[in-house]
């Protein structure tokens, strides 16, 4: 059975709380999540958060979630993304301490997918996962082509042509999830089945 544990990890502003989830056998890679927005109540306890997590468990990756500064017990206050990718980046480099030579996977959700695209630009990592991107509430950059963007059309906080406005001049493709929300409420196997079946486990 896969195991987890809680963890600590050093940032910029203090400690930030974590969990790491091990499959139950040797890891493939490394995943490090990322969370929604802080001062609208993201948590990485998030429930799209959460599926990623378990989804990429399943596909034999150590995985870490954790809170951004100033969440649950992570030391530190909201600041408007700039914090919060030190933060990804401290998360992400403690866990090529701790499995080091694998590959590095990014994932983030909505204000989550924004930090982590800032975050690859440093990080450069073999995979970047981006659900519900939080374009047009937040600058998103330049990301690299092979990144994996998934997003419903019933999003009621990032409307969808804001995102395909984002990706059209870089040529990215966009899976769109037909009659989801922002949150995939009741959508979110489907989720785990495009996450899968993009790193090739789903036929």
């Amino acid at each position: 059975m896969p195991t987890q544990k809680n963890i600590s990890i050093t940032g910029a502003a203090g400690s930030l709380d974590g969990v790491i989830h091990l499959p139950d056998t040797a890891p493939l890679a490394v995943a490090v999540m990322t969370h929604p927005l802080p001062i609208m109540g993201g948590t990485m306890d998030n429930k799209v958060v959460t599926t990623l997590a378990k989804t990429f468990v399943e596909l034999g990756y150590a995985t870490l979630r954790f809170n951004f500064r100033g969440v649950g017990q992570s030391a530190g206050s909201y600041d408007e993304g700039n914090g919060e990718t030190l933060d990804a980046i401290a998360a992400a480099n403690f866990m090529r301490g701790e499995f080091p030579g694998l590959p590095l996977l990014l994932a983030g959700f909505s204000f989550g997918a924004y930090v982590q695209a800032r975050a690859a630009a440093e990080l450069q990592p073999q995979q970047l996962v981006l659900i519900a991107p939080a374009v047009g509430r937040f600058a998103m950059p330049v990301v690299p082509a092979g990144t994996l963007i998934v997003h419903g059309d019933l999003d009621e906080v990032v409307e969808l042509h804001e995102v395909l406005q984002w990706a059209r001049p870089q040529q990215l493709a966009v899976t769109v999830l037909a009659g989801a929300g922002h949150f995939f409420h009741g959508r979110l196997t489907q989720l785990k089945q495009i996450v899968q079946r993009h790193f090739g486990k789903q036929p």
